[in-house]
């Protein structure tokens, strides 16, 4: 990847997809298409993006912690069940049924833009949680994270979804969690692709920055702004991720 020109877009690309996805995900939509482009093979492009999409998760999950939406010590546990189901996923990856995960997605993301364009509750405000917290560390969270490892688009949004839901979080500390479990699964995939040799460090590196610095306008507008842009944003990038699916087949 000597060619500047190139490496600038791809910065560039991952800027803009660290925005989106700081507030409602999906920054793969932008950054997987944009590496393949670039020439990449397929795995490698797998690889750099978790490298590049980390930098963005985090710097995310930092904003939220540093404007007080996000308390990381609280959650110790469902950060070692996302972190194992993930490493378990990706372990699982040549075992996936793709086609069928294909088929499968694309109408539970458009139920998912559905439910967040049409209830009436969703605020900042907390509401009162359907389950106990248990259910998520010990059931969503690695059951989520192992989605993530094996195929991935959409977990974000899945994650949005069972915490606002059946959790009863405002879409604000949702939205904060959410980053920051997106980011232990992140990380256990990259872990798992860096020992295979397979990420392209400095397309990734130079991907970073540019998530990092996307991932912090875009934390800090959802902080500011709450459901107002989260919500729509959300909808939109759901209904998106489900036609590139069905586009896809």
């Amino acid at each position: 990847m000597g060619d500047y020109w190139t490496l600038a877009a791809l910065g560039g690309v991952a800027l803009v997809a660290g925005f989106v996805d700081s507030i409602a995900g999906g920054g793969g939509l932008l950054c997987v298409p944009a590496l393949l482009l670039s020439g990449l093979d397929p795995v490698s492009v797998l690889a750099t993006n978790k490298l590049q999409g980390s930098f963005g998760t985090a710097s995310a999950t930092y904003a939220f912690w540093k404007k007080g939406a996000l308390e990381p010590k609280r959650h110790f546990i469902s950060i070692l069940t996302c972190f194992g189901g993930a490493a378990l996923g990706v372990a699982a990856v040549s075992y996936a049924p793709k086609q069928m995960l294909s088929i499968i997605m694309p109408p539970m993301l458009i139920l998912i833009a559905l439910y967040f364009a049409f209830a009436p509750k969703l605020s900042n405000q907390a509401t009162k949680s359907k389950l106990p917290p248990a259910a998520f560390a010990f059931g969503f969270g690695p059951l989520l994270g192992f989605y993530d490892g094996i195929f991935g688009p959409g977990t974000g949004s899945f994650f949005m979804l069972v915490l606002v839901s059946l959790f009863g979080l405002g879409i604000v500390e949702a939205t904060g969690r959410t980053k920051l479990f997106n980011f232990t699964t992140n990380i256990a995939a990259l872990l798992i692709f860096a020992l295979g040799g397979k990420i392209v460090w400095i397309t990734g590196l130079v991907m970073g920055v540019g998530q990092l610095i996307g991932a912090q306008v875009g934390a800090r507008l959802a902080i500011k702004n709450g459901a107002a842009i989260i919500r729509p944003l959300l909808v939109v990038v759901c209904l998106a991720m489900a036609a590139k699916l069905l586009f896809a087949r």
